[in-house]
């Protein structure tokens, strides 16, 4: 971070950040707006699959690879596909 010169510097700063702030905070539905981590930052990039009438799912160290993996089998046909994180954190 660089050193702040001047008042009118840091004012600046804090003006950016309030505006950063406003946005979370004032908009229509602040708590979907929240994100943070799940606590699997080790297996990132982790994405998660809601399929309709299923629980949705987390899998870890996805690639384009994976990816594809994961679409072809778990979402297209239905099959068990390893990297599935366990389900103990809140859907986002």
């Amino acid at each position: 971070m660089a050193k702040v010169k001047s008042l009118a510097e840091l004012k600046a700063m804090r003006e950016k950040l309030q505006s950063t702030l406003d946005l979370r905070e004032k908009s229509n539905d602040p708590d979907s707006f929240q994100t943070g981590c799940m606590g699997y930052c080790h297996a990132e990039p982790t994405i998660e699959v809601k399929c309709p009438g299923k629980d949705p799912i987390v899998f870890g160290h996805v690639d384009n690879n994976r990816a594809d993996e994961i679409l072809t089998k778990y979402v297209m046909n239905n099959e068990i596909v390893d990297g599935v994180i366990p389900v103990n954190y809140e859907t986002i």
